[in-house]
């Protein structure tokens, strides 16, 4: 321990290893924190993902896509349900378009909206991993019984 007292900075390599030993479900917590990169660049977008359907009116126009599946919407037609004005819901649909939530195609002058339902696919399957599958927060059956 003489050298560890002459050396503070070895002292502080040996702190993590000596923590470890005591909590062992700190290591658990350290691998799952160093997770792949791909893994990290996942949940990152995820977060984006979810950052982007974090509001009320982008939340509606989510949900208004999914009931229109798959024709999708015009602009017009989202403008008049939702009496959301023009540039606003422009500026919605452009957030949700950059996360991949939305797909746009162009019918002359008009454009058409569809919910990307592989995007939303990939975030219910991260959601599901973490509270049906790795750790069982929720039940399977619950979850399956309130998408019916």
């Amino acid at each position: 321990m003489q050298e560890v007292a002459d050396l503070p900075g070895r002292y502080v390599a040996f702190a993590p290893k000596i923590l470890l030993d005591i909590f062992p479900w700190l290591w658990k917590y350290r691998i799952t924190m160093q997770g792949s990169q791909r893994d990290f660049d996942q949940v990152t977008q995820f977060a984006d993902m979810f950052s982007a359907m974090g509001t009320e009116p982008r939340l509606r126009i989510m949900q208004l896509l999914l009931s229109a599946h798959p024709e999708g919407l015009v602009v017009s037609e989202i403008q008049s349900e939702l009496e959301i004005p023009g540039s606003t819901l422009s500026h919605h649909l452009d957030k949700l378009k950059n996360e991949d939530l939305v797909r746009v195609q162009r019918e002359s002058t008009f454009l058409r909206y569809t919910a990307n339902t592989e995007a939303l696919q990939q975030l219910l399957q991260f959601l599901y991993a973490e509270c049906c599958t790795r750790n069982r927060a929720v039940k399977t059956k619950k979850m399956v019984r309130s998408c019916t």
